[in-house]
């Protein structure tokens, strides 16, 4: 993890050799990259190493500001919920910073039926939630015949509610049956743009160019396609991160899943530092202005990081929330890195506390299917 460190430098070298001021007081050119990004410029690599390296308290909050401001002109005060469920937490894969990888023998493991699934939808579908996101472990049970079931069982009994699914890399043609079957997102972290980064984070059979082309995959079938990536993640540099930020601004993705790294005691990455919150929510506000359009979540990580993580990401640009909507039973075990908060306002019983949460930030919980407001963002 020496290179870890290079994710917290602040400001430094850059931020001093600036010159004059630009916007604010900001250093001229981070403050002139904020507007170039503003006006819906697409910058380069180069650009985005040089906003990363010269974040300050106050670059960030200048990011802040103007990304709350793209996000509510789009969507307005409203902050979309999704209901989360935790279906299976077996998996194949041995990704290095997971929980549930393939080779913590410690995990107990579970998968729910489909009744069990269905119990949680109709349990959210009662507290106001429109979207369901069944989200899994690379489960080899869960073959293309069962998971089109489970899908359009879903889909017939809430016709009205959008359904994302999170399971990982498939076959195009298991993509584009689950597409027919009525799945209208999914989820699929790309986890780092740089491919020595992506080797530092798997096993050598797990490959960016695979994970990269079940992306564009899920695109060209018409799913609303999220990816996304961890923050201060094991290996990772500015450079990685500036990577991240190019490929998404290409790629153009609905949705984008951002949140600190959190080490899990059972993976080869225990010992490694915690990502930086303040940083993640940088991140947010970067992306935001990338991507006016977006659905970015203020993710479980960032509220396990810490306690108003968020409200703060909201704060940053952010406008979707993932309350845990699984049976409490198996929230314990569905366990992706130490201390994952899956009581208080995590569970979806508590969503009234995420409520008056939102509402003390002058947010309100939008009960609908919250779709990508792809049509508004041309017009930005």
């Amino acid at each position: 993890g020496q290179l870890h460190g290079a994710i917290y430098q602040g400001g430094g070298a850059l931020v001093g050799r600036s010159g004059g001021h630009g916007v604010r007081g900001l250093p001229a050119e981070a403050g002139g990259l904020l507007e170039a990004l503003a006006q819906g410029e697409r910058l380069d690599h180069t650009q985005w190493r040089t906003l990363l390296e010269a974040r300050t308290p106050a670059l960030a909050a200048e990011a802040a500001q103007r990304a709350a401001a793209v996000r509510d002109r789009i969507y307005g005060k409203r902050v979309f919920i999704r209901g989360l469920i935790e279906f299976t937490n077996y998996c194949k894969n041995d990704c290095y910073y997971c929980g549930i990888r393939h080779g913590n023998r410690a995990t107990s493991r579970y998968r729910l039926t489909e009744d069990e699934i269905l119990a949680c939808c109709r349990a959210g579908y009662a507290l106001g939630f429109r979207t369901f996101v069944l989200q899994g472990g690379e489960d080899p049970y869960f073959t293309d015949a069962r998971l089109v079931r489970l899908v359009s069982a879903i889909k017939r009994e809430f016709p009205s509610c959008a359904l994302t699914l999170s399971v990982g890399e498939r076959p195009q043609e298991s993509y584009a049956a689950l597409r027919a079957a009525g799945a209208d997102r999914y989820l699929l972290r790309h986890e780092t743009a740089n491919a020595a980064h992506y080797r530092r984070l798997h096993p050598e059979n797990q490959r960016l160019e695979d994970r990269m082309a079940c992306l564009r995959a899920l695109k060209a079938l018409g799913y609303q396609t999220g990816a996304g990536f961890m923050v201060g993640s094991p290996g990772q540099t500015l450079d990685c991160l500036a990577d991240d930020l190019v490929f998404l601004t290409a790629f153009r993705p609905e949705m984008v899943g951002i949140g600190p790294f959190l080490p899990h005691h059972q993976t080869p990455f225990a010992g490694e530092p915690a990502g930086s919150v303040e940083m993640t929510l940088y991140l947010l506000s970067l992306v935001r202005l990338a991507l006016p359009a977006v659905l970015l979540p203020a993710t479980t990580a960032l509220g396990t990081a810490a306690g108003d993580g968020r409200e703060r990401g909201v704060q940053a640009g952010a406008n979707v929330v993932m309350p845990n909507l699984s049976p409490a039973g198996v929230r314990e075990k569905y366990m992706l890195y130490d201390n994952k908060i899956s009581t208080g306002s995590e569970a979806a019983e508590c969503l009234d506390e995420l409520r008056q949460r939102m509402q003390a930030i002058g947010y309100t919980v939008a009960v609908d299917r919250g779709d990508f407001a792809g049509i508004s963002e041309g017009k930005v």
